[in-house]
């Protein structure tokens, strides 16, 4: 088994990627849908953060209230910061348990993992390879700005409080660009592919 992190920034197309690897063959383990997962009734995740940010973070169904919860972490560095160091062990941990799995169910493949912040946290160790969906800033602007209904200013935000794409190309072991036509994606996604299938 070969394991790949997969990120990019926002609008930068990586789920799209993330698609295409598994329709290649990859079996894709999504970040975001485990960072979900860990926050639901019962589970770790939820507990850290009642017990850290208060009960009233969560809903009268004792679940997370999100909206709360962003308002309070996302205008704050600190605060921000400080969920994160809650929650990301815990979804380091699922994902090294899913891979364990992978390999002790003698899984050859390739298993590419979705991770938005896979540079931001110093994960790179986890994988084999890393990669990054690549497009300059200012298309990776006019996308956010069409698929979100954000202006120039919101959508300039967004993208600069993440680690800038430059640095996150250069720290990766493959760029996929993906800057051309949409046509163009699938083949150079299936380059990296073939690369990983071969590093088996």
């Amino acid at each position: 088994m070969v394991t790949a992190g997969l990120s990019g920034g926002i609008a930068s197309g990586k789920t799209t990627v993330a698609h295409l690897f598994a329709e290649l063959g990859a079996t894709v383990i999504d970040a975001d849908q485990i960072a979900r997962e860990v926050v639901e009734p019962g589970r770790e995740g939820l507990a850290r953060i009642a017990a850290c940010f208060g009960p009233e973070m969560l809903n009268g169904q004792g679940r997370l209230d999100r909206a709360r919860l962003g308002a309070l972490v996302f205008g704050d560095p600190g605060r921000l910061q400080e969920l994160n160091g809650l929650l990301h062990p815990l979804i380091a941990g699922e994902i090294r348990e899913r891979l364990a799995r992978l390999r002790l169910a003698g899984f050859d493949g390739v298993a590419v993992v979705d991770v938005p912040l896979l540079f931001e946290c110093g994960w790179e160790e986890m994988f084999d390879r890393t990669i990054v969906v690549y497009c300059d800033p200012d298309m990776q602007c006019l996308r956010l700005m069409r698929r979100s209904g954000l202006d120039r200013a919101q959508a300039d935000a967004r993208i600069a409080a993440q680690m800038p794409l430059q640095e996150k190309k250069a720290a990766a072991d493959f760029v996929i660009d993906n800057q051309g036509a949409p046509q163009s994606l699938r083949p150079a996604v299936a380059a990296v592919y073939a690369q990983l299938v071969a590093l088996r």
